[in-house]
């Protein structure tokens, strides 16, 4: 059998859009012994009105492949957005283009964040979804043909007014989708946030996207959304717990093994610690020890129930 979760490792920092901190970055999270990486290929001004520049492309694909991973993502745009009307065409055009980048850089997960946008005076949470499905659905059989997953992200509330959906809800569009190229994924922190601001069971929440979930997004909070804007030094925010941390693993609040104790994923999910390495990452040798720790308890749970099923 193989193990539901069977890699785990980090995003790399995300440069400046002139490659000069890639290497680095992904050197600093080879040391670590992980066996996966996350690369925010966003960042990287690789992409030009949805096409994709040929030669800074051949220099990513020159730094990335030396170093092997077993387990490769990319992260698409932080704006990508298909419940984007007036710019749907571009993002997709975008999402074809990091489709392609995933195939050509050996990636076989392409981040994609669910949906956002403000309702119109005609319009309801419906068509949105609705909107989103269609653009997913198109995307999915494009990254069947490249033997890619796109992994649908959940996020949070981040204005008045905003339709986006719930953990449970991008479940069900992936459930509504049908296609083994687009599952969820769980970032739980971000499940944590918009379940205090909506008041829903965060717990309830992760166990609607677990059975539909390949992809997870590991950093810890305590759930607060953010009512202060603006801090002098994110260690502001850190001390009072405000916002979208992405601390190191134990720093917050997460019940990580209760979590990790009760769910399971789809097979061959990979966890990937979304922790800032530029403030943390003195951190991060502990905190692959502790994710290890909360994926041999997916494995083992999972090994025990399918020896069950045999003996019956």
């Amino acid at each position: 059998m193989s193990d539901i979760i069977s890699a785990v490792g980090f995003c790399n920092r995300t440069g400046r859009g002139d490659l000069s901190e890639l290497d680095a970055s992904l050197r600093e999270i080879a040391e670590t012994g992980a066996n996966a990486c996350e690369i925010g290929i966003y960042g990287e001004e690789i992409i030009a009105g949805g096409r994709i520049i040929e030669d800074r492309t051949q220099r990513v694909i020159d730094i990335v492949r030396p170093y092997g991973f077993q387990k490769l993502s990319l992260h698409g745009q932080i704006v990508s957005n298909f419940m984007d009307r007036q710019h749907l065409h571009l993002q997709k055009k975008v999402v074809r283009a990091m489709l392609e980048l995933c195939d050509r850089l050996g990636a076989g997960i392409l981040v994609h964040h669910s949906g956002a946008a403000l309702l119109g005076p005609d319009e309801n949470g419906a068509d949105l979804d609705r909107m989103e499905r269609d653009a997913l659905a198109e995307m999915g059989e494009i990254a069947r043909g490249y033997g890619v997953r796109i992994v649908l992200e959940n996020i949070f509330t981040t204005e008045s007014g905003q339709y986006r959906q719930t953990p449970r809800q991008v479940a069900e569009t992936v459930q509504a989708i049908g296609s083994d190229h687009v599952v969820a994924l769980i970032d739980f922190s971000h499940a944590y946030i918009e379940s205090t601001f909506k008041g829903l069971d965060f717990r309830d929440e992760l166990r609607a996207m677990a059975p539909v979930t390949g992809h997870l997004h590991v950093h810890d909070s305590f759930g607060l959304p953010s009512t202060k804007k603006t801090f002098y030094h994110p260690a502001e925010a850190t001390a009072l717990g405000i916002g979208d941390l992405h601390l190191p693993i134990g720093w917050g609040d997460i019940a990580w093994e209760e979590i990790f104790s009760e769910l399971t994923f789809l097979p061959d999910t990979t966890l990937i610690m979304e922790i800032d390495s530029g403030r943390f990452l003195d951190q991060q040798p502990a905190c692959l020890q502790k994710a290890r720790t909360l994926a041999t308890l997916v494995n083992q749970r999972a090994a025990a129930t399918a020896r069950e099923a045999l003996r019956a």
